[in-house]
């Protein structure tokens, strides 16, 4: 019974946390005499300018300055200015639907693929997304369960996502192939074969991201108040005429941030498939993030591929004004 009580009255448990806080409030205390209570914010929230600071603006800044520039060196002061020549580089271009025409024709390569990989992944995505919110969100046994078997390829990272896949697609010892050949059947150079590499690449993308848009959408399904669909019954409306006239409309300010978010991401594709196929075969699965990489890491061109990842902040700057765009007109109607 001893032992009970001096558990639970914390002479020794709660003297650490209680040191902490005296010594806390002996650094503190002077420190918010000396600045005032509210510039005390500024202080709690200094150590996170500072990581935001050093990791990405500074980074941005010399991105933007090493776009301008040219040479090997990745030191500054070894680097020319060169103006807007990387810029011209990659706009010099006969035609931009055909990549052989182009001066920097493995970026115009990269950008055909990555609209290719955004058309298809984002498009099929956002379809069973929906399909699958739309079904978690009826009454059915288990739907917890399904609901976490959805969400957990989300918990996982990309690059042990493409690793998995890439032992089961593998050619000689795969594990798909092995099923096909138990099967009678022959076996199938999945990531060799140019098409049905870009195949995988969406197919294996879609299944890792969906889980997270899925919740997303699920979201907003529950968030659509029922007092609307018992009203479009007592209308005579059918499920089909519910759907678009009621779910859709309520459901589309959700849409519009899947939609963003599953673009700005789908552009960014780069870990997933570099893993996975390496760009190949060839260059069918090359992204423009990609491109960047090579360009910067294996071919020491850093100007330009400071050049060619300005390119693309724009092309996300564009695509998040775009999504501001939509919201605004959604809520002003």
């Amino acid at each position: 019974m001893r032992s009970t009580r001096f558990w639970f009255s914390g002479d020794i448990f709660l003297q650490p946390f209680l040191w902490t806080l005296a010594l806390l409030d002996y650094v503190l205390a002077p420190l918010q005499k000396l600045i005032g209570y509210k510039r005390m914010a500024y202080f709690f929230v200094l150590p996170n300018l500072l990581i935001f600071g050093i990791f990405i603006l500074i980074p941005m800044l010399l991105n933007f300055y090493y776009g301008f520039t040219g040479g090997d060196s990745i030191l500054l002061e070894n680097r020319a200015v060169v103006g807007t020549a990387n810029f011209e580089k990659i706009f010099a271009c006969q035609d931009f639907t055909r990549p052989n025409t182009c001066s920097e024709d493995l970026f115009w390569r990269g950008a055909w693929n990555t609209t290719g990989f955004v058309v298809f992944q984002v498009g099929f995505m956002i379809l069973f997304s929906l399909l699958t919110a739309l079904a978690l969100n009826r009454e059915i046994h288990g739907r917890g369960f399904f609901r976490a078997m959805f969400f957990y390829p989300v918990l996982l990272s990309p690059v042990v996502v493409a690793l998995i896949w890439k032992w089961i697609l593998q050619f000689q010892n795969g594990v798909l192939n092995a099923f096909l050949v138990s099967l009678g059947l022959t076996k199938v150079p999945w990531l060799l074969d140019a098409r049905w590499a870009q195949f995988w690449v969406i197919a294996i993308s879609i299944w890792a991201q969906m889980g997270f848009f899925t919740l997303i959408l699920l979201a907003g399904l529950q968030s659509i108040p029922k007092e609307m669909y018992e009203a479009a019954s007592m209308d005579g409306a059918n499920k089909w005429r519910t759907f678009w006239n009621v779910t859709m409309p309520l459901l589309m300010p959700t849409m519009t941030v899947v939609l963003v978010l599953a673009l700005i991401r789908a552009v960014q594709v780069f870990d997933q498939v570099f893993v996975l196929t390496h760009g190949g075969p060839g260059t069918a699965t090359m992204y423009i993030v990609q491109y960047i990489y090579r360009t910067a890491f294996e071919f020491r061109n850093y100007g330009m591929a400071a050049a060619a990842s300005l390119v693309l902040a724009i092309v996300l700057l564009l695509l998040t004004i775009g999504q501001l765009l939509m919201q605004r007109r959604q809520e002003a109607v």
